[in-house]
């Protein structure tokens, strides 16, 4: 008898990877996929629970896959991921149309759930959040030209307003060699652009070699044949070294693109948030990438309403956008985070958290608008995401951008999904690129 299950993977890219195994697991166990949770044996929700918007995402998901099972439309609900484990002494009680809830290093246990929960009971598996990093390969749900490479997992940082230490465990770097194993099987399937993730990729080896090791992760990535894009998230400031500025210098495959989350350049604020380094740190650093990369693409995260950031504080930040020229941001009102030490700071109520992110947000537009400008009239190497019906225009994106957060750029040609082509730019709008396939 088919057994079927849906999958909502909620959050980041490191929580997809995870929902990713998942995937492989509950195949190689019998189990078949479905879009539609609704007529599914189980639904898996896989949780972010990072901040209160991540937070309240994953209930209502979680609340409505219970309507489902209320209705007998679904036999059983397991939630897994950050929700689960943050709250993992109160999550059943609190919901208890949950039939089983897995935390964070316990995924690799999703058959063992699944089974128990069609079995008619339930299940609770909490493992320790920095017991080392299961290798367990996975179904790729991106692309087909693209997907994540997670090389790390957990983090050290302890940012005043950040719970992932809690929630994710202590930094724990993969082995070189099963990553390395891991890209080689993701280029002999045809993905050309590999997304580098962690939540420090910049500490990548610290652990296991002594030192970082980022910088001889990417050469040898650099080597394998196939493999035409190697986007780097999330680097941090204080562990830039000469050896990682001059591999992304001279690394043709590496993409002129860094995300560099900064969250503030005041210098009080940083301190207090414990973050590494200072505002002059930052602009230092900024400056140095910009002389030693021609052409590079910024991007970078803030926090709006900060504890500590006051009027001044905050036009301190502005300022610096208008002369740093970013060109890519992120920016977020505050969410104080409870057992976080920012959240018993005095702080901006969200309204005005949201009024100043609102304000960052409208800075940003004129300098992405003249960013994009100055593409128009070059030829890139765009990588091909899919074909749209109704506009039929291909869409892809270039080295500027980032699947999900950043632009696109829409195309005519002939090409297929996952292929890289030369596009010629012709215009832009609202931050889309448009253009044509050279030799189309």
């Amino acid at each position: 008898m088919e057994k079927t299950f849906a999958m909502i993977s909620l959050g980041c890219a490191k929580n997809l990877v995870n929902s990713e195994q998942m995937l492989y697991l509950m195949s190689e166990a019998g189990y078949t996929l479905t879009a539609d949770p609704d007529g599914a044996d189980l639904a898996i929700v896989n949780t972010c629970g990072f901040i209160d918007a991540a937070k309240a995402e994953a209930i209502d998901n979680i609340l409505e896959m219970a309507e489902l099972k209320k209705a007998g439309r679904l036999q059983g609900l397991i939630v897994t991921g950050c929700l689960a484990e943050r709250y993992k002494d109160s999550i059943l009680a609190e919901m208890p149309e949950i039939d089983a809830v897995l935390g964070v290093s316990s995924f690799k246990d999703i058959v063992d759930a699944a089974d128990t929960v069609m079995a008619g009971s339930g299940a609770s598996l909490f493992d320790d959040q920095s017991a080392p990093i299961d290798e367990i390969p996975r179904v790729v749900t991106t692309g087909p030209g693209w997907a994540y490479l997670r090389i790390a997992e957990g983090c050290d940082n302890y940012c005043a307003f950040c719970a992932i230490p809690d929630i994710r465990g202590r930094y724990r770097s993969r082995t070189m060699e099963n990553i390395l194993a891991e890209a080689e099987d993701l280029a002999a399937h045809g993905v050309k652009e590999l997304i580098v993730i962690a939540q420090d990729i910049t500490r990548y080896g610290s652990d296991l070699y002594g030192k970082n090791s980022l910088a001889e992760l990417c050469r040898r990535l650099s080597a394998i044949e196939g493999i035409r894009w190697i986007r780097l998230h999330y680097l941090y400031v204080d562990q830039f070294d000469e050896e990682l500025i001059e591999e992304i210098a001279t690394n043709d495959k590496i993409v002129k693109y860094l995300d560099i989350p900064i969250q503030h350049i005041n210098n009080r604020i940083l301190k207090r948030m414990n973050r590494r380094g200072t505002g002059d740190d930052i602009r230092a650093l900024f400056q140095t990438l910009r002389q030693r990369v021609p052409g590079l693409v910024l991007r970078t995260s803030l926090i709006a309403g900060l504890p500590g950031e006051g009027e001044a504080e905050f036009e301190e930040l502005c300022t610096y956008l208008r002369e740093a020229r970013l060109e890519r941001v992120g920016v977020f009102p505050f969410s104080p985070e409870e057992g976080t030490p920012a959240a018993a700071m005095p702080h901006v109520d969200f309204e005005e958290a949201q009024r100043r992110a609102d304000l960052i947000l409208e800075l940003q537009g004129p300098i992405m608008e003249d960013f994009c400008q100055r593409l128009v009239g070059r030829t890139l190497d765009v990588l091909c995401d899919s074909f749209d019906e109704e506009s039929g225009l291909y869409v892809g994106r270039c080295y500027a951008d980032s699947p999900d957060i950043d632009g696109q750029v829409l195309f005519t040609g002939r090409c297929t999904e996952g292929e890289m082509v030369p596009v010629l730019i012709e215009s832009t709008e609202d931050g889309i690129l448009y253009g044509t396939m050279k030799g189309a």
